[in-house]
């Protein structure tokens, strides 16, 4: 089994990577930091530099590493789309969508044909939920989650499938310092049924699962401590 992961170097892409290469798939991991790169080279069958949001260099990928049987695309920005909406300035919202909703439709479009089994996407819970602050973030992940079901129809028998993790402790939350992060994750999720911050393996499963899962398409998984339903 041929997995590609294209942010699979960092939080739940690597952990989703560390996860599928140790039960057996080959599978090769693209992100942008040299260093990261480098270590995963020890876990996983191959690491090359790419930069999502590079159409030629994504293609150029691609044609090189040809039939994929399962795409998983975790691409991620940091948290500066956060924020009240009045303060949120428009880069980071281009930013926001370009690196995250458009790289995935770009991917997808390029990877056309070359794809045999599954693709799974990465959103976030902020696409369900009603958190100030967090407009722009529910926008992209809205966006990503809605696009699934009529991917799944038009790219059929590929199944396209999308896993929405709620907050989930991972490098993503670096812009926050560390002395602070403990109390803004107990802040957030103290009111879950499932009352703690996610990890990384977690989301991990679920996209194994996805990836596995050869009767299911078109559908969003969450993964979110109940977050969906709190």
């Amino acid at each position: 089994m041929r997995v590609v992961i294209m942010g699979g170097t960092s939080g739940i892409g690597r952990a989703a990577a560390e996860r599928l290469a140790a039960r057996g798939a080959e599978v090769i991991v693209t992100g942008r930091d040299p260093e990261r790169l480098a270590e995963m080279k020890a876990v996983v069958a191959g690491a090359e530099q790419v930069d999502g949001t590079d159409e030629a260099q994504v293609r150029e990928f691609l044609e090189r590493t040809g039939e994929i049987d399962h795409l998983v695309l975790a691409f991620s920005r940091s948290g500066t789309a956060m924020g009240p909406v009045a303060e949120v300035g428009a880069d980071a919202v281009r930013d926001a969508f370009e690196g995250k909703l458009f790289a995935y439709l770009s991917v997808i479009r390029l990877a056309h044909g070359k794809v045999k089994g599954s693709i799974t996407l990465l959103s976030a819970a902020s696409a369900r939920a009603a958190n100030p602050g967090t407009a722009v973030l529910a926008a992209v992940n809205g966006a990503i989650e809605r696009i699934v079901p009529p991917l799944a129809a038009e790219l059929a028998p590929v199944r396209v499938n999308v896993v929405s993790p709620g907050l989930i402790d991972t490098p993503w939350w670096s812009f926050i310092p560390e002395e602070q992060r403990s109390g803004t994750f107990d802040q957030f999720t103290a009111a879950l049924p499932v009352p703690r911050a996610g990890k990384a393996e977690e989301v991990a499963d679920a996209i194994a699962y996805l990836v596995s899962a050869e009767y299911v398409t078109g559908t969003i998984l969450p993964v979110d401590g109940g977050a969906t339903i709190s």
